[in-house]
Formats: C-alpha cells, sequence, structure tokens
C-alpha cells in the first residue's frame, strides 16, 4: 500500500544514522520532512543535503524534522552526514521498504542504459502523521525553500 495525500502514513520501521530507529509513532506530535535521494557522495545529493543543512534551523523553528533517505547503508551515510555537517539524520533503506512505500523507485536511463532508481522526492507528514504534500521529480534549485515554506504553512494551520 503506497501512501497517499491527506492520509496517514502507514506504520513502518527504518534505521538512520545515530543508532535511531525511526517511524511514525517516533515521530508523533511533529512535522517531518522525508527527502528521497539517489545516493550519498554524488553533486546533486550533496547539493540537496547541504540546502537541507542551511535551512535546519528554520525547520526547527517550524516544529519539522529533516530526514534524508537513500539505499547507501548506514555506515556510508555516517560518513556522508561527518562529511557535510548535516544535523538531520539520515535513514538506510537498503530493503527499499520505504522505497516501495512512497513509491519513488522509478525506470531510468542514463547514457542510453535503463535502469531501477530512487526518483527524488519530498514528502511532508503533519504532527498527527498524515502526508500533506509531496514533490516528485525533484529538481534540486530551490526546492528547499519551497519544502520550508509549505513546512512553515502547516505549521502554523
Amino acid at each position: 500500500m503506497a501512501v497517499e495525500i491527506d492520509h496517514p502514513v502507514p506504520s513502518f520501521q527504518a534505521q538512520a544514522t545515530s543508532n535511531q530507529v525511526i517511524s511514525p509513532e517516533s515521530l508523533a506530535g511533529k512535522q517531518a520532512v522525508l527527502y528521497f535521494y539517489p545516493k550519498d557522495n554524488t553533486p546533486g545529493c550533496t547539493t540537496q543535503g547541504q540546502g537541507f543543512r542551511d535551512q535546519h534551523q528554520a525547520f526547527l523553528a517550524a516544529n519539522t524534522l529533516v530526514f534524508g533517505i537513500s539505499r547507501d547503508s548506514l555506515k556510508t551515510h555516517e560518513n556522508f552526514r561527518a562529511k557535510q555537517g548535516f544535523p538531520f539524520e539520515l535513514i538506510s533503506d537498503k530493503d527499499e521498504q520505504l522505497c516501495q512505500l512512497f513509491d519513488v523507485i522509478k525506470l531510468k536511463k542514463l547514457y542510453g542504459k535503463e535502469y531501477l532508481g530512487v526518483d527524488r522526492s519530498t514528502f511532508l507528514i503533519d504532527r498527527n502523521g498524515v502526508l500533506r504534500q509531496e514533490w516528485r521529480g525533484v529538481k534540486v534549485p530551490g526546492h528547499v525553500e519551497a519544502v520550508l515554506k509549505a513546512a512553515q504553512a502547516l505549521n502554523e494551520a
């Protein structure tokens, strides 16, 4: 069952950096941004993460936690997080449980070859665990600002 706007996010458990386990229950009372990205230490993913890093205090002021999600291992995530100084946790989705739940695995093309990869996507969940907004096929420039604006508006609602 995939997520739907204005419906509660189905229960899941996911391993994150700092030995954390993330679930909808662990997020109760806080808004959350879950952003899916293809791979640690790549130019677009680094730029996107830096955008969330640079706006982290504004997200916290909007009662919103940020989590980056990719299929990389926790070890790779820990290194990427330390190298970039990310103040938020990264979730490892090696088994693609969250990728399937949020329907972000898409057929992509690179140099004429087709493969299944993560479609850069972001999801905004309210303090009651309900999916309120989604961005799919994200282009990095200006995206973090759009998500922040939506999180601030939702926090004030």
